[in-house]
């Protein structure tokens, strides 16, 4: 427990004192966010406002898990190092995409084929990285099976079709977290909660362990390194919980797409390596229900010629554009997630007390 604790105060403290510094540095350098003209009108006081935080969430998460390491002497695990690097690689597709916004004084940063393209070429090499490295138990970071609380027997995937799989889940969580992002600290407090539910997880998941069962029989789960996946988990959760006291509303600082895509990737990698899957969609069910409203917005749109379903998408804007203010629309959003998580876990610990 040394470790995972030490790694998520690390983390806390480094986006607690580092962002404040990369506020300093970005508004001297001029690198503030700019708001798109169709959005609510309350929104283009923001710009200006200084952006690319995203970058100290990362610096803080890496650094506080080689130092929790370091500090305690454990080595890491390949599972968290493909971790780290699917949360590194799409920061580094949001930080082009920020850049672009920034040196070219837009709204718009990188087209969609480019963002998929670079999200779809560090998904697959997480994808393929992660089906290897087998264990002395055979046991690899990933797995071919789709999973929910853990692996589901029949729905055994081949190679390329798990490749596919895990290309959408990370696809799908990056880009969630990313429409979520559009309230001052909606994101990051979500995020937080999610990634704190996924430490819960891991340690509950290395504590019944298959490698510890005591009998052949027991109900242990097969997950590969789950404590040091719980170290990143904390440090994630840390990290975020820090960059809150700068993002919370009036936000000083917002994290970019270098912050919302890297953290959707982490948490879609996070549910990869720890074999739930399908239990992401209700542990992140604040981002599916975020990312329906744009679906839904988008098909209701074409299918009836020009109308909209809900007055702006994603969700939260709607709200904004009826009158809810924005600190009571990010906190009664903050609740739905924490009420997803509460009842993510619910479900995941029934099903070990049920024994089904």
């Amino acid at each position: 427990m040394k470790t995972i604790l030490l790694a998520g105060g690390l983390a806390m403290l480094g986006t607690l004192l580092g962002t404040r510094l990369a506020i300093v540095v970005l508004v001297r350098k001029g690198y503030g966010q700019f708001i798109r003209d169709d959005g609510p009108t309350a929104h283009h006081t923001k710009r200006g406002t200084p952006t690319m935080g995203g970058l100290v969430i990362m610096a803080s998460v890496v650094l506080a898990y080689l130092l929790a390491h370091l500090i305690t002497w454990t080595p890491p695990s390949i599972s968290a190092a493909l971790l780290l690097w699917l949360f590194v690689g799409l920061g580094a597709v949001g930080f082009l995409d920020d850049w672009i916004k920034i040196s070219r004084q837009r709204s718009l940063g990188l087209n969609s084929k480019a963002k998929l393209l670079g999200q779809g070429i560090v998904a697959v090499t997480f994808g393929v990285l992660a089906l290897q490295f087998p264990d002395e138990r055979g046991l690899t970071p990933a797995s071919q099976f789709v999973s929910f609380l853990r692996d589901l027997d029949p729905l055994h995937l081949a190679l390329p079709l798990a490749i596919v799989w895990f290309m959408l889940l990370i696809a799908g969580a990056s880009n969630a977290v990313n429409l979520t992002d559009g309230l001052d600290g909606l994101a990051t407090g979500a995020s937080a909660m999610v990634f704190a539910a996924y430490a819960i997880i891991n340690i509950w998941q290395y504590n019944q362990t298959c490698a510890f069962a005591a009998t052949a029989n027991a109900k242990c789960y097969e997950v590969r390194d789950p404590y040091d996946l719980a170290v990143v988990a904390l440090s994630l959760a840390g990290a975020c919980f820090g960059f809150l006291w700068w993002n919370a509303s009036p936000a000083k600082i917002f994290m970019g797409d270098s912050g919302s895509l890297s953290l959707g990737g982490a948490l879609a990698g996070m549910a990869i390596l720890t074999r739930t899957e399908l239990l992401l969609v209700v542990l992140g069910g604040l981002f599916v229900v975020i990312t329906l409203s744009v679906i839904l917005q988008v098909g209701w749109f074409k299918l009836s010629k020009g109308k909209r379903l809900f007055k702006m998408a994603p969700l939260q804007h709607h709200f904004e554009l009826i009158g809810w203010a924005e600190i009571t629309i990010v906190i009664r959003f903050w609740i739905v997630c924490g009420l997803c998580v509460a009842g993510g876990l619910g479900i995941f610990y029934t099903e070990w007390v049920a024994g089904l």
